[in-house]
């Protein structure tokens, strides 16, 4: 018997899901199975943790996500009567072409179909980039399955074919069991599909954390996501088209939702075991991926006279050959000429100290291929500085860069006070420069419409940061939650020590040897993590609170 989970939500379902990547293949590597599925809800945030960590265990990773489905994704208003109603529907990339069609739905429902906190997207969508991709009946919040629940078996089923027309072999039923009464009523209806249409049947457990204990854990997670007291009392009702009744929150049905082994699945679906044997199918089916960062950068309009090269060159480079294509050159031509035009200006006299420094940057930033990315800067950087824009001095690294201080990114000779370049650019470390840039409050957006202007829309966006729960936040939060009363709650949360750069999280709060913490806090401060340690071995409400934190 075979089993490998193809229904999971990992903590990047931001605020529902709350399973850890690395203990998730931990535990799927201690159970033997194949591979696990990735399947968060509305994006594919983790994906690249996710396929890492997978080749890491030995492990095939199977990159999905369940989307937001509704009727029309440009649709942006509604009333009381006429609600944005959202469907599940799971995804799961076969191939290379698959997990860029799931990337370009995921994308277009960010862009196109987002609507308060969810991206959406619909059936056009689907029939313009189903290929390379498997879907499944998916979840009780699904189009069959709610169909089946609020219109009878019949309209299910035309809901059913719609999709079996559109994926074929690609297509699975798949049942979930966590006692729901609407769900086994759908379950009833999904297995006559698949035997009148001979369709396989799959198994999942919609698991949103790793371990059953983990479950009020995640019920906390939940309360801090809709801002709920965990004691409010709760609907357990699924209806995705209606506000939550007053007084109640929404929370999941059962403990159940967790990481099962393959025995407890087995023990779950005794009646159906090849739907465990079944997502061994899947798995085969899926190749297997390998995600490359590759650096692709818009390629920077340059003046005619310096497209000096029409071929690309060969170069070796740090022990291997290495193409740099002819628009790269010609970037670098211009680059050369804009940095030794600005280096006379700000240097009285360009001696062969900064020339030699210069060069050696130069054919540095050539070599790891990126002089269209100074070019890029340095422009939308200019185009602040001419509209008004207040712009800092930089900061960083990069004020270890003479030529990005000669085209104007930096207001800092880093000659004068002695800077290492190789702090910035390193040819034994290739990666992505990183240059910081503060730009005035007020003036910020209007660099960024230059920059869109010049770009245009579909190739500029900003960059998401990943928000994690540090100590002290993590506390606070729970003991909201938890009702710990806020002086009691502000009194244990004085106990951790302020160290941003260590990146105080509870793990070293608690499991950290006292003796490793003294190289990084103050002797007061050991003083307070002993106190912290001591709460946690208590059973009132504030040994609950550290521990769910």
């Amino acid at each position: 018997m075979q089993f490998s989970h193809l229904h999971c939500h990992t903590q990047y379902s931001l605020l529902d899901g709350a399973a850890d990547i690395k203990k998730l293949f931990k535990k799927a590597k201690a159970d033997d199975m194949p591979a696990i599925a990735i399947t968060d809800h509305g994006n594919m945030f983790g994906v690249f943790e996710f396929v890492a960590e997978g080749h890491k265990q030995g492990i095939k990773p199977i990159v999905g996500c369940e989307f937001y489905l509704v009727e029309d994704r440009h649709k942006k208003q509604f009333t009381k009567e006429q609600k944005d109603v959202r469907r599940h529907q799971l995804l799961l990339a076969k191939n290379a072409e698959g997990y860029r069609n799931l990337a370009k739905l995921c994308s277009l429902g960010f862009i196109e179909g987002m609507y308060g906190k969810y991206p959406r997207i619909d059936k056009k969508l689907l029939v313009q980039y189903h290929k390379g991709l498997i879907a499944t009946t998916c979840c009780i919040g699904a189009s069959v399955p709610q169909a089946i629940i609020k219109k009878g078996e019949e309209a299910g089923r035309q809901e059913f074919k719609w999709w079996l027309d559109l994926f074929g072999e690609d297509y699975y039923v798949e049942i979930q069991r966590h006692g729901i009464r609407d769900q086994i009523i759908a379950n009833d209806a999904l297995l006559k599909y698949a035997k009148e249409f001979n369709v396989k049947v799959i198994c999942s457990n919609d698991s949103h954390y790793v371990e059953q204990d983990d479950a009020n854990a995640h019920d906390i997670l939940l309360c801090v996501n809709t801002g709920d007291k965990q004691s409010t009392p709760t609907n357990k009702d699924f209806d995705d088209e209606n506000p939550m009744p007053k007084g109640t929150r929404f929370a999941f049905f059962n403990d159940e939702f967790y990481f099962k082994t393959k025995d407890e699945m087995l023990k779950t679906f005794s009646d159906l075991p090849e739907s465990l044997d079944n997502t061994q199918e899947i798995v085969d089916k899926v190749e297997l991926l390998k995600l490359n960062r590759d650096i692709l950068l818009p390629n920077f309009p340059i003046p005619e006279e310096f497209r000096k090269h029409s071929i690309s060159q060969m170069i070796e480079f740090n022990g291997k050959m290495k193409e740099l294509t002819a628009d790269v050159l010609n970037q670098w031509e211009y680059l050369k000429h804009w940095t030794f035009e600005g280096a006379r200006k700000k240097y009285k006299e360009i001696t062969p100290e900064v020339e030699e420094r210069l060069n050696f940057e130069l054919n540095t930033i050539k070599n790891m291929g990126f002089p269209g990315y100074f070019l890029i800067v340095a422009d939308f950087i200019q185009a602040g500085r001419d509209m008004g824009v207040l712009i800092g001095p930089g900061r960083g690294s990069a004020a270890g860069s003479a030529v990005a201080y000669a085209i104007g990114i930096t207001n800092i000779d880093p000659i004068k006070y002695d800077l290492l370049f190789e702090r910035f650019l390193n040819p034994d470390r290739i990666s992505m420069p990183d240059i910081d840039t503060d730009f005035d409050d007020e003036g910020r957006q209007r660099v960024i419409d230059y920059v869109v202007q010049k770009y245009g829309k579909n190739q500029v966006a900003q960059i998401i940061t990943y928000g994690t729960m540090a100590a002290k936040s993590s506390i606070k939060d729970v003991a909201r939650v938890m009702d710990l009363p806020l002086q009691e709650a502000n009194a244990v949360v004085k106990l951790v020590p302020d160290k941003p750069t260590y990146n105080m999280n509870l793990d070293k709060v608690f499991k950290v040897p006292l003796e490793k913490m003294a190289d990084v806090v103050s002797p007061d401060e050991v003083e307070n993590l002993k106190k912290l340690r001591e709460m946690l071995k208590g059973n009132d409400l504030t040994a609950k609170v550290l521990k769910e934190a």
